[in-house]
């Protein structure tokens, strides 16, 4: 190598240096490293031509001096450097040198660029360490930090989750069959009312009074079939009689079902006593149900 490219790599190398090489230290299975990629450029050689010289003289270099990453570590270093985003290119694992391996580096790489080179790493890594020692509490107050964060984290995705689990699906359809799944839909429905429950129903009988009746106390409860019949104005009568108050009154402007939970108003494709014997539909709207009262 002529004076001109001495030179030139000790420019290189010196602009490295006062980025900060402790920059390039890595903590990987709680040892201190630097990459084979990092190092190489330091000294002024290729990657392969660092590789090359450990292999040579591999007896230098045991498995704490060397020691080639994981394909998870790999990707771990990747997505924590972003100046190592072309390893993810690089077909090989690349290698990771202790400070043990890097001392003996400079045995290996005979110039006088990779003897001062080495000087200046080790005086980088008793920098990190010192570092590392006067922040050591800082360090495990964060990781504290960071432990109750993430049990904080779980515990209100659980939180939300359950949450979740409780709202009613906004729309959806029950297929032939589905008779105790659709049942079960508008019993939740029903138990969720806070104040009144509104069916308009053209089609009524006491199954549907039965589903009423798992409201909340004190929730009310009114019904606007098409016509009243004998036979429902007699269950209604009896029902009464034992159980929490069902008002009941005729209404013959509507075709389609809107059960109303409070505010909230469902379209119903079917008739709350024949749910589940045919396919149907159900769909939150945008109205209201007071809205729809004031039309009455």
């Amino acid at each position: 190598m002529g004076e001109k490219d001495l030179s030139k790599i000790t420019s290189n190398t010196q602009s490295e240096v006062s980025a900060g090489i402790e920059n390039l230290i890595l903590n990987i299975r709680g040892t201190q490293v630097m990459i084979d990629r990092d190092l190489a450029r330091l000294y002024g050689v290729s990657t392969s031509r660092l590789n090359e010289q450990v292999k040579r003289n591999i007896a230098r270099f045991p498995e704490s001096f060397r020691f080639q990453l994981t394909e998870f570590e790999r990707d771990e270093v990747i997505a924590n450097c972003d100046n190592l985003q072309s390893l993810k290119y690089n077909p090989s694992l690349p290698y990771v040198f202790t400070e043990q391996g890097i001392a003996q580096l400079s045995s290996v790489l005979h110039s006088p660029i990779a003897i001062e080179m080495s000087v200046r790493i080790m005086n980088a890594f008793v920098i990190m360490r010192r570092f590392l020692i006067t922040n050591a509490a800082v360090f495990q107050r964060l990781k504290l930090l960071e432990e109750h964060q993430s049990e904080t984290d779980k515990k209100l995705d659980s939180i939300f989750r359950k949450f979740e689990e409780r709202l009613p699906p906004k729309h959806g359809i029950f297929f032939e069959g589905q008779i105790f799944d659709a049942y079960s839909f508008v019993c939740d429905l029903v138990r969720e009312a806070k104040s009144k429950i509104v069916l308009f129903d053209n089609y009524v009988d006491d199954s549907v009074l039965v589903m009423l009746d798992k409201r909340k106390s004190g929730v009310s409860a009114q019904i606007y079939p098409h016509n009243i019949s004998r036979q429902l104005h007699l269950d209604l009568i009896r029902h009464n009689a034992q159980y929490p108050l069902i008002k009941i009154d005729a209404f013959a402007n509507t075709h389609d079902r809107f059960l109303c939970i409070d505010e909230t108003v469902y379209h119903i494709g079917a008739s709350l006593k024949d749910l589940g014997k045919k396919w149907f539909a159900f769909s939150k709207m945008e109205v209201k149900t007071d809205e729809l009262l004031t039309k009455l």
